[in-house]
C-alpha cells in the first residue's frame, strides 16, 4: 500500500506491548525433547498464581489463546452464540466453526438468553469493562439452564484492578488470558484458559499432549513469575500511553477509549490520516465498521515516538482532523 515509505516501518496497529519481556539462555534440551508433563504443570502453577486463579488445576496452557477460541465455544451444544460488540472479530467467526448460530450485540442484556456468551473485558479496540457484579451475574444465569459465558480478558494485565474474573471460574464462565500481548512476545503463542477443572478438563482433552512448545513453557513460566518486571512494566506502559493521549490531543483528535497497550480515536479524516501515516512509515489500526476510528499502539523506541510525532506536526496548517 505505501510503496516507498521510510523504512522500517513504525507498526501501531497491533496492541502487543513494545517493552518485551527479556529472553533468558535456554539449554539444548528445551529445543530437542518433549516437554516434560511436570514442566507444563509448573507453567499452569505459575499462571494461577500470577492470574490469582484458584488452583494450577483450573488452567489450560495452550499455543496461543487464539487457538482456545473454537474449543471453548464447543463446550456448550451448537446454538445460539452472542457476542458483545463491537469487538474482536475473530470470536464470532470461531463459534460459527464449531456450529453455533451468531449474533453481536451492544446491549449485555441480550446475551442473557444465548447458549453461549462472548465478552472482551477490557474490550478491544475501545477499552470497556464490564462490571464483575454483571458478568457473575450472567455466568449464574447462563449456567442455570446450561450455558456457558467466555470472557476474554487479552488485556486484563493492564486493566483496572479487580476487575478480572479469574478469581470466580466456575461452571458456566470460563476466562481467556493472553500471554503474549502484555510480556510483549506474541510470537512465542501462548495463552490460558481458566475454568472449573471439570471443563479444564476437556479442553486438555482437546488439545491433547504436548500443547505448548519447550521454549514457550520455559519463557512463560520464569515471566509470570517475574513480579518485579510486570509492576515496573504496568507502570512504564501506562506512563507511554499518557504520552500518546497527549501527542494525539495535540494533533486535533478525539479520544474514544483503549487501555494502556492501545489508545482508540475519533476523527472525520480517519482515512486521511490513515493515508498520511501509512506514506510516513506509520501503520496504524482502521476499522471497515466504524470509518472514523483509528486504533494507535504505542511506539517502542524513542526513534518511533519522533517519527510519530513529526507525522502528526506535519499536518499543522494543513488539514483539520476536527473537520
Amino acid at each position: 500500500m505505501f510503496a516507498g515509505a521510510p523504512e522500517p516501518f513504525v507498526d501501531l496497529s497491533t496492541g502487543i506491548n513494545p517493552i518485551a519481556y527479556p529472553l533468558p539462555s535456554f539449554s539444548p534440551d528445551v529445543f530437542a525433547r518433549l516437554p516434560e508433563p511436570g514442566a507444563l504443570e509448573q507453567l499452569c502453577g505459575a499462571a494461577a498464581q500470577a492470574y490469582a486463579a484458584p488452583s494450577g488445576s483450573h488452567v489450560v496452557a495452550a499455543p496461543g489463546a487464539q487457538m482456545l477460541l473454537p474449543l471453548a465455544a464447543a463446550l456448550v451444544p451448537s446454538g445460539r452464540a452472542a457476542v458483545l460488540g463491537p469487538t474482536y472479530a475473530e470470536h464470532a467467526r470461531a463459534a460459527a466453526l464449531v456450529g453455533h448460530k451468531v449474533v453481536e450485540t451492544s446491549d449485555i442484556a441480550r446475551l442473557a438468553d444465548a447458549d453461549l456468551a462472548i465478552v472482551v473485558n477490557p474490550n478491544n479496540p475501545d477499552g470497556r469493562v464490564v462490571a464483575v457484579d454483571t458478568l457473575c451475574a450472567l455466568a449464574r444465569a447462563l449456567a442455570s439452564r446450561g450455558g456457558l459465558l467466555v470472557v476474554d480478558e487479552a488485556f486484563m494485565d493492564v486493566g483496572p484492578p479487580g476487575a478480572s474474573l479469574v478469581g470466580r471460574v466456575g461452571e458456566g464462565l470460563i476466562v481467556l488470558r493472553s500471554f503474549g500481548k502484555f510480556f510483549g512476545l506474541a510470537g512465542l503463542r501462548l495463552g490460558f484458559a481458566i475454568s472449573a477443572p471439570e471443563q479444564a478438563a476437556r479442553l486438555r482433552a482437546q488439545l491433547g499432549p504436548w500443547p505448548v512448545a519447550g521454549p514457550a513453557i520455559t519463557i512463560g513460566s520464569r515471566a509470570l513469575a517475574d513480579t518485579a518486571w510486570i509492576d515496573m512494566t504496568r507502570h512504564a506502559v501506562t506512563l507511554a500511553a499518557q504520552r500518546l493521549d497527549d501527542m494525539l490531543i495535540k494533533a486535533g483528535l478525539e479520544m474514544v477509549g483503549g487501555t494502556p497497550l492501545y489508545r482508540l480515536v475519533r476523527t472525520n479524516r480517519a482515512g486521511f490520516l490513515f493515508e498520511h501515516l501509512g506514506r510516513a512509515g506509520i501503520i496504524v489500526r482502521r476499522f471497515a465498521d466504524a470509518p472514523t476510528w483509528l486504533r494507535f499502539g504505542l511506539p517502542g523506541p524513542e526513534q518511533a515516538w519522533e517519527r510519530l510525532k513529526a507525522a502528526l506536526a506535519s499536518l499543522s496548517g494543513c488539514v483539520s482532523l476536527n473537520a
